[in-house]
């Protein structure tokens, strides 16, 4: 499957609701510190965890820490800077989606070592500042587990065409 990492998140309810959609889509998450709040925050509690969806959660001292530790087929930054669009992106098993933190987004340093054609975008209309971080995820993650052709999903019951 696929590594969602968060890099330095700041707000429980966005990493509340990317915990849900990793336990959901059989993805790992992973967080690199410092995060803006504890784990066991009654905001990330909100979103209606429990200990199962925390199962796939893996956190990391720094971005050194993640790459030394966890093997990736090839790392997809998203930034409002990338040039790429998300969707032309072939993605496969064993890729890392990484997003930076809501308030300021990833370092410049970390673009550059990841180079710019891993750098990726969401089209957004002109002037706008940027997505909710959650949003953001939800959007990469379901278009690259297409790709995967929703591997170990549900398969749908029934008439498709009703």
């Amino acid at each position: 499957m696929l590594n969602i990492v968060l890099y330095q998140p700041e707000i429980p309810p966005n990493t509340g609701n990317i915990i849900r959609l990793c336990a959901n889509t059989g993805f790992r998450l992973h967080l690199i510190e410092p995060l803006g709040f504890d784990l066991d925050d009654k905001k990330l509690r909100r979103a209606g965890l429990d200990y199962r969806e925390f199962q796939s959660l893996q956190v990391h001292a720094n971005w050194s820490d993640y790459r030394t530790n966890v093997q990736s087929h090839a790392i997809y930054a998203l930034s409002t800077k990338g040039t790429v669009c998300y969707s032309t992106v072939q993605y496969q098993s064993g890729d890392t989606l990484l997003f930076g933190p809501e308030t300021r987004g990833l370092p410049k340093q970390i673009r550059t070592d990841i180079g710019t054609r891993h750098v990726l975008r969401l089209p957004m209309q002109a002037h706008s500042r940027s997505l909710n971080l959650s949003n953001s995820v939800s959007i990469v993650a379901y278009e690259a587990w297409r790709q995967l052709d929703f591997a170990g999903s549900l398969q749908p019951q029934g008439n498709a065409d009703l």
